[in-house]
C-alpha cells in the first residue's frame, strides 16, 4: 500500500499538479498575508497623497474611480515572486535532489528501488528493437 502511494507521488505529473494546486494556494495565502502586513504599509507610506493611500495617479483630479493604484501592482508582483521562490526552494529543489540521487544510484549499478512496471519495460524493449531495425530513423 505504501509502495503504491510512493509510486503515485513520485510521478512527475502528479507532483507538479499537487504543487500547483495545494501548496501553491497555501503559499500564496501565506505570502500575501505577510506582504500585506509588512510591504504594503511601507509602499503606501511612500506615496500617500490625497484621498487614496499609496503610490498612484489620478486620471481626473481626486476622482477615486480614476485612481491607478501602482502600489497594488507592485504588491502583486512581490507576492508572485515571493510565492514562486518559496515553492521553488522548498519543493522543487529538494525533489530534484532526490531524483538526482536516485539516478546516480541507478547509474552506479545499484538496483532501482522502484522498478518499472512490466508493461512499461516491455514497451521500451519493443521501442529499442524497432529502432535497431531501422537505423535511419531518429
Amino acid at each position: 500500500m505504501l509502495k503504491g502511494f510512493r509510486e503515485f507521488i513520485m510521478r512527475g505529473n502528479v507532483v507538479e499538479l499537487a504543487i500547483a494546486v495545494a501548496i501553491g494556494g497555501a503559499f500564496a495565502a501565506l505570502v500575501k498575508a505577510v506582504l500585506d502586513s509588512l510591504v504594503s504599509p511601507i509602499i503606501n507610506a511612500i506615496g500617500a497623497s490625497g484621498g487614496k493611500a499609496g503610490i498612484g495617479v489620478y486620471l481626473r483630479s481626486h476622482n477615486d474611480a480614476t485612481f491607478i493604484n501602482i502600489s497594488a501592482i507592485i504588491n502583486a508582483i512581490i507576492i508572485f515572486l515571493a510565492t514562486a521562490a518559496a515553492i521553488y526552494f522548498l519543493i522543487v529543489v529538494p525533489l530534484n535532489k532526490i531524483n538526482a540521487i536516485r539516478a546516480r544510484r541507478i547509474a552506479q549499478g545499484e538496483p532501482d528501488p522502484d522498478p518499472k512496471p512490466d508493461d512499461v519495460a516491455l514497451l521500451e524493449e519493443i521501442r529499442d528493437l524497432l529502432k535497431a531495425q531501422t537505423p535511419n530513423r531518429p
